[in-house]
């Protein structure tokens, strides 16, 4: 049974940093595709970054040059590491995982989900 558990999410104030963790279970996690999703309430999920099985890194405009993903595949852990926080960026953050990558931003395309982290930034 696959598993996906995010960590680390919390009320942080503007302009601070803050580190998710998503550690996978039951899945060959080096030969996954991972990413980030984030979603408030009324709007559709949104493609924050993704890392290919061989660490090449991908980012939407919105986060590029604040956030950076990571992964540990020794303890099968996702990270998605975020400075420079703004209240825009208050949502539920996702992990996901895909293993035959045919788009890293559509979220349809990943075959696992973890339950959400939520992250909040206040002004």
């Amino acid at each position: 049974q696959v598993q996906l558990a995010e960590s680390g999410g919390g009320l942080v104030p503007a302009g601070a940093s803050l580190r998710l963790s998503c550690a996978a279970s039951g899945l060959t996690f080096s030969s996954y595709a991972m990413a980030w999703f984030r979603q408030t309430p009324g709007k559709e999920r949104e493609f924050v970054g993704a890392i290919s099985s061989r660490g090449t890194t991908y980012y939407s405009d919105s986060v590029k040059g604040r956030f950076a993903i990571s992964r540990d595949n020794s303890k099968n852990t996702l990270y998605l590491h975020m400075n420079s926080l703004n209240p825009e960026d208050t949502a539920v953050y996702y992990c996901a995982a895909q293993r035959l990558v045919s788009s890293y931003t559509d979220s349809s395309k990943y075959n696992y989900w973890g339950q959400g982290t939520q992250v909040t930034v206040s002004k």
